[in-house]
């Protein structure tokens, strides 16, 4: 049974990054109890956050060890269009939400998305867009699977299938990148070593488009990961390395794969040329296997591309949700 939630109070930790402005609803969901579960050890609740009302009902999926703060660019551009409703959420084991006993999977994470759509009763035929970024994409194909007729439009944003070892080991610079974040502790110390793991140096050392200050798209992104660190609960070691654990044993088959891209009205696959967290080369796998989807590869981009291109990655998102609306209207006549 779906039950809408009301804003919920929360005490003095649970800061936001976002617009409280937009904020329409925020709290925590409930998923053990939904589930009826009684193991204590999976006793778990997830932060979320609706910015905007409107009728196309977007869900921000975020990647590996990152909170629901990696969709600001995002949150700020669509809950400020009448036309969008916003859902960020911090997946098990990061940010506000709990960290229940690991090893998790994008399948159990797939669930958790279940119980959340649940709670605040998203759950209208083909009355959703998924957007799903790195290991958020992993989970967002098995919430594919798992409620194909509530969703319009799929986005799969540098992210892989699994399966193979190499498809879900990153790169070297990738993995050497996530051993030193392992290890640091100090917040600001990791900001150079993300900066160069998900941008291209180029594009680092740049001079940021309409910044009247001159700033570089390195100072002005280091800028942005200081006010996250700032105002984010640490993550524990259980809910990092359970993550991981997710993200290495995720795979999803060609077939599942040819029925996702079957039943769902509009599917994107989108990539770069120089992620070091994911291959490119998987987002071609998930192409060669899902015929009907629109595969888009774009050059000078790295894993965090949707900071990067925030502007080109928005408009894109806008076009894929009016191309499912239609095509979810074209299916169910």
């Amino acid at each position: 049974m779906s039950t809408t939630t009301e804003a919920q109070p929360l005490g003095p930790e649970y800061q936001t990054i976002f617009d409280p402005t937009t904020c329409t609803r925020r709290g925590l969901c409930p998923v053990t109890q939904i589930r009826n579960k009684g193991d204590p050890f999976e006793s778990h609740s997830l932060y979320f956050e609706q910015h905007g009302s409107g009728h196309e009902k977007i869900v921000f999926i975020m990647g590996l060890n990152s909170t629901s703060f990696g969709w600001l660019p995002q949150v700020e551009h669509f809950a400020r269009s009448p036309k969008y409703s916003a859902l960020v959420f911090d997946n098990r084991g990061v940010g506000l939400s709990g960290a229940p006993r690991g090893p998790y999977t994008t399948s159990g994470m797939a669930e958790d998305v279940v119980a959340l759509l649940e709670y605040i009763g998203w759950t209208a035929k083909h009355d959703l867009h998924v957007v799903g970024i790195s290991l958020g994409g992993m989970i967002a194909q098995e919430l594919a699977t798992r409620i194909p007729d509530r969703i319009a439009s799929l986005s799969l944003v540098v992210t892989t299938a699994g399966g193979r070892f190499w498809s879900n080991v990153p790169p070297w610079k990738g993995f050497t990148s996530l051993s030193r974040l392992f290890v640091t502790s100090d917040p600001e110390a990791k900001i150079p070593t993300i900066m160069n793991m998900l941008f291209p140096p180029d594009w680092l050392e740049e001079k940021a488009v309409n910044d009247p200050s001159g700033r570089t798209n390195r100072d002005i992104q280091s800028a942005v990961y200081k006010r996250r660190f700032d105002i984010t609960r640490p993550q524990t070691p259980i809910g990092a390395m359970s993550q991981m654990a997710a993200g290495l044993t995720h795979y999803v088959s060609n077939e599942r794969l040819g029925r996702i891209s079957k039943t769902i009205p509009k599917v994107l696959i989108l990539t770069g040329d120089q992620d070091n967290l994911i291959r490119p080369q998987n987002s071609l796998h998930m192409r060669d296997h899902m015929p009907e989807a629109e595969f888009i590869w774009w050059e000078k981009t790295g894993h965090g591309i949707s900071g990067q291109w925030k502007v080109r990655f928005n408009e894109l998102l806008e076009r894929v949700i009016e191309e499912g609306r239609t095509a979810a209207a074209a299916s169910s006549t």
